[in-house]
């Protein structure tokens, strides 16, 4: 398959990104004569992208001069939050330990209470940039975008919404909603390989001031972009991007969607939800069971314990916790050797090992829901 960097490379390639983005930019709620964007290899470095876009809006002279030419910066996003953001400071030379995790209050941030923009001024730190995310890894939450769209506007912040996960719920009228206020963001992290289906890799970073991408990564070698060639050069993609070339990662989006329609996506994210619902009330009815939150999964995360009967009369406390933590991965052991089923469990904070179960398969039936809980009840049971 050809690589995208100009038109005349992949002419039909490059029409067909084009034509995505602007569908993408117009479902966040963009107006026509706003938006930019450009696919990329993963969430990870489409959140890189943001902040290096981010950095460049607010000190252009970055480009060429490097950081010796802007303060001392300073990131927030929440605890809860993809490690990508930590990992991109780092990447970029502002550090890691620059990025302030904000507290989140179970499972949503909590901007408001927290965010303190004249406190890091007197630390030596220039604060510029928020991500705020949409369907956090773990839980499935999502953070108060309108609320954190107030701040940003308040500071004079660039707010990033990392929706890798949850952006496919903008193609569901039933649950889009819960992403109210992404039309405020500065830039948009979607990866379409997640709730969406589409094969890996595809993911697409958003930018709501146009020719950003394009100043920010230009070094025009006349070698490849040429200015006076016979059609128009901003189709010449390749010089807005970090890579040059890049896969065609646009095409299999475009397939799927004419495939499916939108109604389709939206259908399919429905489902998913629905199986999710589904699992959530199933746990609410067992008493083997423990949910680690006793409301409704946001999107199609549920996350709980199974409580094998030796634990069940035992108090909350140290022992039980200590006990219950080794629990999910003996069973997990138990299912990857009889091979039956298989989810994930982890720790967060202080809540000691739990399942993780999440529905981005449309094909998942209720059925296999209750096949899965009996499942990691019998292969539990003795525990």
């Amino acid at each position: 398959m050809r690589c995208l960097f100009t038109y005349e490379v992949s002419p039909v390639f490059i029409l067909m990104e084009e034509i995505l983005l602007k569908k993408m930019q117009s479902i966040v709620g963009w107006s026509d004569d706003e938006g930019d964007g450009i696919f990329c290899p993963g969430g990870t470095i489409s959140n890189l992208y943001s902040i290096l876009v981010a950095r460049y809006h607010f000190y252009p002279k970055v480009k060429s001069r490097g950081m010796g030419a802007v303060p001392q910066l300073a990131l927030f996003t929440s605890e809860h939050s993809h490690y990508s953001v930590k990992k991109s400071a780092a990447v970029l030379g502002m550090g890691s330990e620059n990025v302030f995790m904000v507290h989140c209050d179970e499972r949503w941030v909590s901007y408001p209470m927290t965010f303190n923009s004249k406190q890091n001024k007197r630390h030596g730190l220039v604060p510029f940039y928020v991500n705020a995310t949409a369907g956090t890894t773990v839980y499935g939450a999502f953070d108060p975008l309108d609320d954190i769209a107030d701040i940003c506007h308040r500071h004079t912040l660039w707010m990033h919404v990392d929706a890798a996960w949850g952006g496919g719920l903008l193609m569901s009228d039933r649950h889009r909603m819960k992403l109210q206020g992404i039309e405020r963001a500065c830039s948009v992290t979607w990866n379409p390989h997640k709730m969406m289906g589409v094969p890996l890799q595809c993911s697409v970073i958003l930018v709501k001031k146009k020719g950003l991408l394009q100043e920010c990564n230009e070094l025009g070698a006349v070698y490849l972009f040429q200015t006076d060639k016979p059609y128009d050069v901003s189709y010449d993609t390749g010089d807005k991007s970090i890579q040059c070339g890049r896969h065609v990662d646009a095409f299999k989006l475009w397939l799927m969607w004419k495939a499916k329609g939108s109604e389709g996506f939206g259908s399919q994210v429905n489902k998913c939800l629905e199986n999710a619902e589904y699992l959530y009330d199933q746990l609410q009815r067992r008493t083997d069971f423990e949910l680690v939150f006793r409301h409704k999964p946001e999107h199609s995360n549920v996350c709980f314990w199974y409580i094998p009967p030796s634990l069940r009369e035992l108090p909350r406390g140290p022992e039980r916790d200590t006990r219950l933590h080794q629990v999910a991965p003996r069973i997990k052991g138990r299912m990857m050797e009889k091979g039956s089923v298989l989810i994930g469990y982890q720790p967060l904070g202080d809540k000691v090992n739990f399942f993780r179960c999440v529905f981005s398969n449309p094909a998942t039936q209720q059925e296999d829901v209750d096949f899965l809980l009996d499942e990691i009840a019998w292969l539990g049971h003795d525990l």
